[in-house]
């Protein structure tokens, strides 16, 4: 059976000789993985860049119940890029979040709420012409919610980061600063220094780690830190 429905590229692997197999965010099935034939030769009606990280696309799919791939019918973008694949550091950004969105979105069901914050959060990036060195750290963040895991406060955020540590130690801008991150939209200028972001990121995918088996390092994390440096 066919049906339509919005979709966000994470990846692809190549499958064999002109064909790939992508994996689509979509709005009606939750995570799905769709083999794509021809897509990789020169006659082909889709070009490869269509499941770049974070296209946002309209789809037309099959769908049978239980079956690890299915089909793309028609795919097009629904809103091209303006600025994520010309801007290196949105384009190191938009790379790394990939990645962190495969390793921790795996459910195969709908989840509109999900789907309309990951949407609208690629849109703002695409958008954002400048204040947005820390957009990576307020996503995570706001994803964390999203996911079920989301600390309430920076304190809570702590405590579960370091159980047995007395938190009077911590310094209080930190929770000042993960409790701004949290609040604030994309678009507002929130100052912090490059090494004092590097160090809240780190303390993210920590809190990733804590909550998600098998998230394991995140391979763009090094891509990230040298762009953003």
């Amino acid at each position: 059976m066919l049906h339509k429905s919005r979709g966000i590229a994470l990846n692809y692997i190549k499958y064999k000789e002109s064909s790939i197999i992508a994996r689509i965010y979509t709005e009606l099935f939750g995570l799905q993985s769709y083999v794509i034939n021809g897509v990789r030769s020169k006659k082909s009606r889709y070009k490869v860049a269509l499941f770049q990280p974070l296209t946002l696309l309209d789809l037309v799919v099959y769908k049978r119940e239980h079956a690890g791939l299915n089909r793309i019918s028609e795919v097009k973008c629904s809103n091209p890029f303006a600025s994520i694949p010309f801007d290196v550091k949105k384009s190191g950004i938009a790379l790394f979040l990939t990645e962190v969105l495969v390793k921790s979105v795996r459910e195969e069901e709908p989840n509109p709420s999900l789907f309309a914050f990951l949407e609208q959060s690629i849109l703002m990036l695409d958008h954002l012409e400048s204040h947005y060195e820390n957009f990576h750290l307020q996503f995570l963040l706001k994803l964390s919610k999203y996911l079920g895991f989301g600390a309430a406060t920076a304190h809570d955020f702590f405590e579960q980061l370091f159980p047995f540590t007395d938190l009077k130690d911590m310094a209080l801008t930190e929770e000042q600063s993960i409790n701004q991150l949290t609040i604030l939209n994309y678009q507002n200028d929130f100052h912090l220094s490059n090494k004092y972001r590097r160090e809240i990121l780190g303390h993210i995918l920590q809190f990733f780690k804590l909550h998600l088996e098998n998230f394991g390092e995140v391979k763009s994390l090094a891509v990230l830190k040298e762009i953003m440096s």
